[in-house]
């Protein structure tokens, strides 16, 4: 088997419909002896910012000489990218390893993607014997795959917003609900939760005795030691978060101010040049993203592409007004269509994302940069093509 043909069989498994839950990630890990039992970790949950607080505290854990342990999803190019140490990226080997051994298992429910590419992190994280892992959940909290973490550190619940309702129950106080589900008893949780959500939050923390600290500015414990490497204020939260974190941990201050100015994470609010043309990338893929992008920019040409299961209505709403132009393309199989898409705003629809930066590049009067988001899927479509990562 090559390692493309086992990323490709990762890809086809599904719960076919089955409920969200523990038992089939659970069962994968007790029949690989229970690697998630080998490692402490730091459980990252919310709607946005997940990605982020993991790789300013994976550079700071680095800094610190930490071996460590770190899974992010979605990917941008290679699979790979979701499971990382010290050491880099899994090796391509392992991943082959592990689907030929999947592939001759049988359990009583089918195992999804995620939970297949949850049990090769914590098993990759084992063999690696690492002494911290940063876990990012997928969706949720509380039957999420990533809750089966046995040996939680730490909790950060980054914030709640408008995503994946359809999932978590329809309304945001639902989502803050399951999101807090991850909370644990006595463990300390960090977050930059507000409103509704705080209060959820808060009162479930309450309840499982788990001390809570919450952002603010006033309070030392999130102080940012140094310039965050990543651009934008929401991602002065997330070092804030991530530098709170660390304290909590015990991690030197040094190591913290280092790792917050040497954190990468591809895809957000990235900047590339191409034939003369600024690109801004991001992979704002829900409401309280797109905000926070829209706070950040104005007077950019928009390329669009999304799925189906995303707000994209809502999310178009909030980035038209900067838009000088809008140019919709694919981002991906399965993403929404030319129809689809026009339905929201009518406006250019290409199959191929480089000829709608191409016909950007040649409409646009000004300076203004051509801002390509609605899907991290998208993005690293784009980086791919562009050669750039």
């Amino acid at each position: 088997m090559t390692y493309e043909e086992a990323v490709a069989w990762l890809y086809a498994q599904t719960r076919a419909g089955g409920p969200r839950g523990l038992s089939r990630v659970r069962a994968v890990l007790e029949r690989l002896g229970h690697p998630e039992e080998r490692f402490e970790a730091v459980h990252v949950v919310g709607t946005n910012g997940k990605g982020s607080v993991v790789a300013f505290l994976e550079a700071t854990l680095c800094a610190a000489g930490v071996r460590y342990g770190a899974t992010t999803s979605p990917h941008l190019i290679d699979f790979r990218e979701r499971i990382r140490t010290q050491g880099g990226l899994i090796p391509a080997e392992e991943v082959v390893d592990f689907v030929e051994w999947a592939r001759k298992q049988t359990f009583p429910e089918r195992i999804a993607f995620f939970d297949h590419s949850v049990a090769l992190a914590f098993d990759h994280f084992a063999r690696a014997e690492v002494e911290l892992a940063v876990v990012e959940a997928g969706v949720g909290g509380l039957l999420d795959a990533t809750r089966v973490l046995p040996r939680v550190a730490l909790v950060i619940l980054t914030n709640v917003g408008e995503d994946h309702l359809e999932v978590l129950g329809g309304s945001l106080e639902a989502v803050a609900r399951d999101k807090a589900g991850a909370i644990r008893p006595g463990v300390p949780v960090v977050t930059a939760a507000e409103g509704v959500a705080l209060e959820i939050v808060s009162r479930i923390a309450r309840e499982k005795g788990a001390p809570l600290h919450v952002l603010s500015e006033d309070d030392s414990l999130f102080d940012l030691p140094s310039q965050p490497s990543l651009s934008g204020a929401f991602q002065r939260v997330n070092a804030r978060l991530c530098a709170a974190a660390a304290r909590l941990l015990g991690i030197r201050e040094a190591a913290i101010a280092q790792g917050i100015t040497q954190a990468k994470h591809p895809g957000r609010m990235q900047r590339v040049e191409w034939r003369g043309l600024e690109l801004i990338l991001d992979g704002a893929h829900n409401p309280p993203a797109a905000r926070a992008l829209a706070q950040e920019l104005s007077g950019y040409h928009l390329v669009y592409g999304a799925f189906p299961r995303k707000d994209y209505r809502q999310v178009l709403e909030i980035l038209l007004p900067g838009a000088r132009s809008l140019r919709y393309t694919s981002a991906g199989a399965g993403a929404l269509d030319a129809l689809t898409l026009k339905a929201v705003h009518s406006a250019p629809f290409f199959e191929d994302p480089l000829e709608a930066l191409e016909d950007a590049r040649a409409a646009r009067k000004g300076q203004e940069p051509v801002l390509v988001t609605g899907s991290l899927y998208l993005v690293g479509e784009v980086l791919k093509r562009l050669g750039v990562y």
